[in-house]
């Protein structure tokens, strides 16, 4: 019975590859606190069809590559907003903002600075 995980996909950047990750909670044996464990399989896309942010299945099948041992099984969930969506509505907001108000440019004069110490030097009389 081949492995089946669920995960969310981090990266597409490579052709027909995916990288999924998945998170859970450990237990340590001694300190019985729990700490987050996430981990990376690479699986195989053959139609490029999983983007960064979906919830996919992928199936255990035999070693396609030097890493790749996972193909994807199907789709679960796509988030509602994408990056994609969030960049346009960026650029959007920012060209109907009204221009920022700049920095006052510093008119003001500093004076010198002058030594702190405020002693005067002894004189040395002969």
């Amino acid at each position: 019975m081949p492995k089946v995980i669920v995960g969310i996909v981090s990266s597409n950047k490579t052709d027909k590859t995916i990288t999924v990750v998945t998170h859970s909670r450990r237990t340590h044996p001694i300190y019985k606190k729990q700490y987050p464990v996430s981990k990376k399989f690479l699986a195989h896309d053959e139609k490029n069809e999983a983007i960064p942010g979906d919830r996919v299945s992928i199936i255990e099948t035999r070693p396609i590559s030097a890493k790749k041992r996972f193909k994807l099984n199907k789709i679960l969930e796509q988030p509602k907003l994408r990056e994609e969506s969030l960049a346009v509505t960026k650029d959007e907001d920012v060209a109907k903002r009204p221009e920022s108000k700049s920095k006052k440019p510093d008119t003001q004069e500093k004076p010198p600075k002058t030594a702190t110490n405020k002693t005067k030097p002894k004189e040395i009389s002969k």
